[in-house]
């Protein structure tokens, strides 16, 4: 076939680009002809919260990437359209994720729509963690657009029908595993490239900080006293994506300053596989959630997990067999890291992700989206 995915992807960083890039590679695997639109422009710098919206990583050799989508320039979603309908793709695969895109991707699929091109929506999220006024006015000119929807959860499909109820396919096909940031380093070496101590023991919590990631209920969770008996750290690793001053103010109040690890910057793709390569345990605290990108890395790392029962995270965590799924609670949060500890859990979880994450292959996603 020849399909054309729309979409963020280099040079632009983070785990949506990196899941487009992905996609293209496992359908190029597949013997498909693959392209990627993606922006000359994707955030104006002030909504863009982080440092730089840019990867300083090279740019791939094996993908075609073309800029082409000017967010702020509707000419720009026009010349789009036509020039993927002049393509006469098979497939047009829009990777959606926030409401500011759905303007673009929704003009760019209506200009783009000919033959038997089949427009299909690949949801992240369709609704937000931190809604705006934007997510009620704008989500249901792109989904109208769509021939079908792909979402990573089965609460998101719910979010595509607020939207549009009507009988166009809605399948779901977990989030597969992120397997291209490289094997799994020894544990020794993994801690001499981030300048830890092999001897000590580490839970991460991985990727940008937002209040709904929960860090501060980890923090205060990771603050009980029964940890303190074994040789344990918390290895915090993103950016801060808000004010970092609450959190600081809150390590110096549990008095955490000597049991928590400050990685608070874009971890380039290069060093993610230390950070997991060193973990004991991956914690995702969030409030809220759809699917997780963090969690795919931990699988193909095999790292056991503590997620909270939010969104579908607990759809891809087996309670007590490659980790662990609790309330939003502090308390149910630090239970489960002492149970961990206590009961040496690690071996039992690992074995139990080996089989689990098989479920998880690229080849699982390509097939759901083919089906539409």
């Amino acid at each position: 076939m020849r399909i054309v995915i729309v979409g963020t992807a280099y040079p632009y960083r983070g785990g949506l680009a990196a899941y487009s890039e992905r996609l293209a590679r496992e359908y190029q695997q597949e013997g498909h002809d693959v392209e990627i639109i993606t922006f000359t422009l994707q955030y104006p710098s002030f909504l863009f919260p982080g440092k730089t919206q840019y990867s300083s990583e090279q740019q791939p050799d094996d993908l075609k990437i073309t800029r082409m989508i000017n967010t702020l320039n509707p000419l720009s979603w026009i010349r789009a359209g036509k020039a993927i309908r002049r393509k006469k793709a098979d497939k047009v695969i829009f990777c959606y994720w926030m409401a500011f895109v759905a303007p673009a991707f929704g003009t760019i699929a209506r200009f783009a729509r000919g033959g038997n091109t089949k427009m299909i929506g690949l949801i992240h999220n369709m609704i937000p963690h931190e809604p705006t006024v934007l997510d009620k006015l704008f989500p249901r000119y792109f989904v109208t657009a769509m021939d079908g929807f792909v979402a990573m959860a089965e609460s998101v499909v719910g979010d595509i029908n607020s939207f549009d109820n009507s009988l166009k396919p809605k399948r779901v096909s977990p989030h597969p595993v992120y397997d291209h940031y490289g094997d799994k380093p020894e544990r020794a070496l993994a801690a001499m490239k981030l300048g830890l101590h092999e001897q000590m023991r580490y839970i991460l919590f991985f990727g940008f900080i937002r209040h709904y990631k929960g860090l501060d209920l980890l923090l205060e969770a990771f603050a009980d006293e029964r940890l303190r008996k074994y040789p344990l750290k918390l290895i915090i690793a993103g950016e801060f994506y808000e004010n970092p001053e609450p959190y600081m103010k809150l390590i110096h109040r549990l008095k955490l300053e000597n049991f928590v690890e400050l990685r608070t910057r874009f971890i380039a793709d290069k060093d993610v596989r230390n950070y997991f390569g060193i973990a004991d345990l991956v914690a995702q605290p969030y409030r809220s959630a759809t699917q997780s990108g963090v969690s795919q890395i931990a699988y193909h790392y095999e790292n056991p997990m503590l997620v909270t029962d939010v969104g579908g995270l607990a759809e891809i965590v087996p309670h007590n067999k490659v980790g662990y799924v609790v309330d939003v609670d502090v308390t149910k949060i630090a239970d489960a890291l002492v149970d961990f500890y206590a009961n040496e859990r690690s071996d039992e979880f690992v074995c139990n992700i080996r089989e689990e994450k098989k479920k998880y292959e690229w080849s699982k996603m390509t097939a759901t989206l083919n089906s539409i």
